[in-house]
């Protein structure tokens, strides 16, 4: 993405994503398997022998060899990165439909315009006087 000008701040925060580490990857995945393995005793149900010996084989990759897990932690992350591609922009949108257009539509059906965008003619200007005024113009100088 090409860097915005104008702005103080960089806001392309692509470069400061990392994976975690292999260690951290192995551990993790060793509990949900163990969590996999062990729900069914909830409801009496028989232990998944299957989940169990891959929470094991991930405990033991992660303490003893946890480079053996740097592919897998990759592409675990590359999954992380494409979901966040897809599922971001969904979310955004989602949130955009449920809460901002209800409350536009709202607003108009009321004939509200808080942000005074309906153009007048006969206005001889869109300034708006403060009362009191604000702060002292040498207030101002320097400010950064």
């Amino acid at each position: 993405m090409a860097e915005l000008q104008g702005f103080h701040e960089k806001l392309d925060r692509a470069g400061d994503v990392r994976a975690g580490s292999e260690r951290a990857f192995g551990l993790v995945f060793a509990a949900v398997f163990a969590l996999i393995g062990l729900w069914p005793l909830l409801s009496a149900g028989g232990v998944r022998l299957w989940a169990l010996i891959v929470a094991a084989l991930f405990i033991a990759a992660a303490l003893f060899a946890p480079h053996a897990l740097k592919p897998l932690n990759r592409l675990w992350f590359l999954f992380g990165a494409l979901l966040h591609k897809i599922v971001s922009p969904l979310v955004m949108a989602l949130l955009f439909f449920v809460t901002v257009t209800p409350i536009a539509i709202l607003m108009r059906l009321a004939g509200k315009d808080p942000l005074r965008l309906k153009f007048d003619r006969a206005a001889k200007s869109y300034w708006i006087e403060r009362s009191p005024p604000g702060p002292a113009p040498e207030t101002m100088r320097n400010q950064f």
